[in-house]
């Protein structure tokens, strides 16, 4: 029975392509998004012709039970998870305080916090009783910066922070590591940024800023990295990394932040 990697927010940019890589390394890549069965499928059926193992299933990660189910399914039904991608966004656009509703402030919490905490109450037991276990969590700017328009967005993300070094300071000593990824900057992904963009800017980024031009995070070599942190020993653990493309400032050096240096 091969080890499988559960991967939740399995779209066609850093989800999909962690599952994939994963595949490729002898692991049944166990996909779940939100919507798109087309999507999904095709992503699979991918993995499968390139010679890898992977299935999947779409849920609504906001339902109740419905994550606790799912990793009590994979579990029985696949083989044991040794490596979960939490890879859900949390993002509810670019909105001032007066435009930010109750609904989407705690619509991003769900995704970002209690999602989070809701598959390590089921899933850390199961990992330290096995002894080992990994977590790779995506997160983003917002976690470590908030601004003027990002009031869900970044209390969000802050708090999926926070609940992974509170996890690792519990589960660490128990064989379970828990990386906490910050993706500074824009990734060349479909499914988020293109969704965001519209199809004309964002095929205009890639023209200006990406492909040749390697100015957007491209998800293959974003999944090179979640892979090397997966088969870390545990004597050097990497709990935080931050990943941006080598032409973009770091969130610490942004352009407002130096505006203001020179002022």
């Amino acid at each position: 029975m091969k080890p499988v990697c559960l991967v939740l927010g399995a779209g066609a940019g850093i989800g999909g392509t962690v599952a994939a890589k994963f595949a490729s390394e002898g692991y049944h890549s166990y996909l779940c998004r939100r919507s798109d069965q087309e999507g999904l499928d095709k992503l699979i059926k991918g993995i499968e012709d390139a010679g890898g193992s992977a299935s999947g299933s779409l849920l609504n990660a906001i339902e109740e039970d419905v994550l606790e189910k799912l990793i009590s399914k994979v579990e029985s039904d696949v083989g044991p998870i040794e490596v979960l991608v939490y890879n859900l966004g949390a993002q509810t656009g670019m909105k001032l305080l007066s435009q930010t509703t109750h609904k989407e402030f705690e619509w991003g919490w769900r995704m970002a916090s209690f999602g989070l905490f809701r598959v390590a109450k089921v899933l850390c037991p199961i990992m330290a009783e096995r002894g080992k276990g990994t977590f790779l969590v995506t997160s983003a700017t917002a976690a470590m910066r908030g601004n003027a328009t990002q009031h869900s967005h970044a209390a969000a993300m802050g708090a999926r922070r926070m609940l992974c070094q509170s996890l690792n300071a519990e589960f660490a000593s128990k064989g379970i590591h828990i990386a906490h990824i910050v993706v500074d900057g824009a990734v060349d992904a479909p499914d988020t940024l293109g969704k965001m963009l519209g199809p004309e800017m964002y095929q205009q980024l890639r023209e200006t800023k990406g492909m040749e031009h390697d100015g957007l995070l491209l998800p293959k070599e974003i999944a090179e990295t979640y892979f090397h942190l997966a088969q870390q020993h545990r004597s050097a653990w990497t709990h935080e990394i931050d990943l941006r493309a080598f032409s973009d400032l770091a969130w610490w050096n942004h352009a407002s932040t130096l505006a203001i240096l020179e002022d």
